[in-house]
């Protein structure tokens, strides 16, 4: 069987893509999988040579190859046709131009549209709420399936060891830090949430700290991006990245940066991030987080549509964006998934312009109440455990015609 996959950005490969994989070859060795990586804005540039050391058996393409291939190109060792095409991020007409080079089922995670109700032979539902979403966005009933939640099953086999990482006690009963991968959050807040820890040191003395790096992010760029100390209005703290890449060094205090965030993450008894994939990746290994939605500068964050390209226009561009980045979030009730999915507030989201000794005290306040963090941590696994099995779910689908 041969398979053609697309895919965006970090969240999407490792929340979407990893474990999906990951599960189809443990049921198939032999299966011919071709991994395309689209263009988007969310995009690090790293993402396919990630998808190339953890899956070396796959074909992988990067948004250069695929555009070239879109647009009726060639590359090499193509076959003219494939047997499925699996929608697994980026703008969904990425996979209806692979469908119509390379023919197959098309079949698709999460979101369609009315305009793809004929196309997607099948769509595979994260929930309930996501069935009815679909079927609103027309996609027949009978080509409707709730499958679970891939970046659940993601999660679990990180944590558990299932992708070849080493156990980590970095954070052993402490506070893991994940600052993002794109770009912009790199470039920003990594200082930011350096001087977060620094913060929380003198409040919480000994406590194990550790910083869960992307693997989207080149030692390069994260020591440039700690040199510079990203945005003077994030009050990032300078940095250094200590040689060998596993540590961050900042006026005299060390802190660890981990490679597999979920397998240190299960062993902490906070986490501190931003809103994304892994939120709800912690949340399924009963990790709670105090999630940060910084607005210091919005007009440096990555939106989807025109607002993005508005922020690139010269002079008007960067206020126009701030302005319209704003009155989007204040449409939002809540950032973090698990808020979401409850329609309440399981763990703290602090929104708005973000200092560091703010978000250190609210953070080692919910870290000393070992009573909230047992009882969240057990909230949120019993929230998720019935969306784990995504993978062996589409899996058996995908494998089945």
């Amino acid at each position: 069987m041969i398979l053609a996959l697309t895919a965006n950005g970090p969240g999407e490969f490792s929340g979407w893509v990893r474990p999906l994989l990951h599960e189809l070859y443990a049921r198939d060795r032999a299966l011919d999988v071709r991994l395309f990586f689209v263009p988007d804005d969310y995009a690090t540039g790293h993402e396919a040579d990630v998808a190339r050391a953890l899956f070396p058996q796959a074909h992988v393409y990067g948004p250069r190859h695929y555009t070239r291939f879109a647009l009726g190109g060639s590359l090499e060792g193509m076959p003219p046709k494939v047997d499925r095409v699996q929608y697994l991020g980026g703008d969904l007409m990425h996979a209806a131009r692979l469908h119509a080079r390379l023919g197959g089922i098309a079949t698709s995670y999460k979101f369609s549209r009315k305009r793809y109700a004929k196309l997607f032979a099948h769509v595979f539902a994260v929930d309930e709420t996501n069935r009815s979403q679909l079927l609103a966005w027309g996609t027949p009933p009978e080509r409707l399936s709730v499958a679970g939640t891939l970046a659940i099953d993601g999660a679990l086999a990180e944590a558990a060891g299932d992708y070849g990482d080493p156990p980590s006690t970095a954070a052993r009963d402490g506070i893991v830090i994940m600052p993002g991968s794109r770009l912009a959050e790199v470039a920003n807040l990594y200082s930011f949430f350096v001087a977060v820890a620094l913060q929380l040191r003198l409040r919480l003395g000994p406590v194990p700290i550790a910083f869960a790096r992307s693997p989207f992010t080149s030692d390069a760029e994260l020591g440039a991006a700690l040199a510079a100390a990203g945005d003077p209005r994030t009050y990032g703290a300078p940095a250094a990245l200590c040689p060998g890449g596993d540590a961050i060094e900042s006026e005299g205090e060390r802190f660890p940066l981990v490679h597999a965030a979920m397998r240190t993450a299960a062993g902490a008894r906070l986490a501190i991030t931003i809103p994304g994939t892994k939120v709800i990746e912690l949340a399924a290994i009963g990790t709670p987080a105090v999630v940060c939605v910084p607005l210091n500068a919005p007009e440096l964050a990555v939106i989807n549509g025109p607002l993005q390209y508005v922020g690139r226009l010269p002079g008007l561009g960067a206020p126009l964006k701030r302005a319209a980045a704003l009155a989007v979030m204040r449409r939002f009730t809540y950032f973090a998934q698990p808020n979401i999915d409850a329609g309440k507030e399981i763990v703290p989201e602090l929104v708005g312009t973000l200092f560091p000794a703010r978000v250190a005290a609210i953070a080692a306040e919910h870290y000393a109440d070992a009573a909230w963090c047992a009882k969240t941590s057990a909230e949120l696994r019993e929230r998720y455990a019935g969306h784990a099995g995504a993978a062996r779910q589409i899996a058996a689908a995908l494998l089945s015609a």
